[in-house]
């Protein structure tokens, strides 16, 4: 998958900015100031792509046990994010941005009535 595709799917969300707020070299999704997608800009420099995402920690274990490429969430929560190394290509794109909905979907879910209505303006 293409670093242009992801941060053009990641921005079409309803309230998405994106920004560098750890270093220069980690660019982060959120949706209403909370993280859901962080991209590491020098592993994919390396060849070595990839995307953290929080999902649900059920799901999580489930999708760590059937895809090689999907790990606990490197330099993250392991039980609510994950890590998925797109370089390994066996995750295919369209599964990829199915993981991206859940993981803004899951921080939408936890956002407060006040927060989820403003999405809705």
């Amino acid at each position: 998958m293409d670093i242009e595709l992801l941060r053009t799917y990641c921005l079409s969300k309803p309230k998405v900015t994106e920004s560098f707020p750890f270093d220069e070299s980690t660019l982060v999704f959120k949706v209403l100031g909370k993280m859901f997608a962080l991209i590491p800009l020098d592993k994919w420099e390396r060849g070595l792509a990839s995307i953290n995402l929080k999902c649900d920690p059920e799901y999580a274990l489930q999708l760590r046990a059937e895809h090689e490429s999907i790990v606990p969430g490197w330099h993250s929560n392991k039980k609510h994010w994950n890590t998925i190394q797109i370089h390994k290509a066996d995750v295919k794109p369209q599964f990829i941005q199915q993981l991206i909905d859940h993981s803004y979907d899951m921080v939408i879910k936890g956002m407060t009535k006040k927060m989820r209505l403003e999405l809705e303006s």
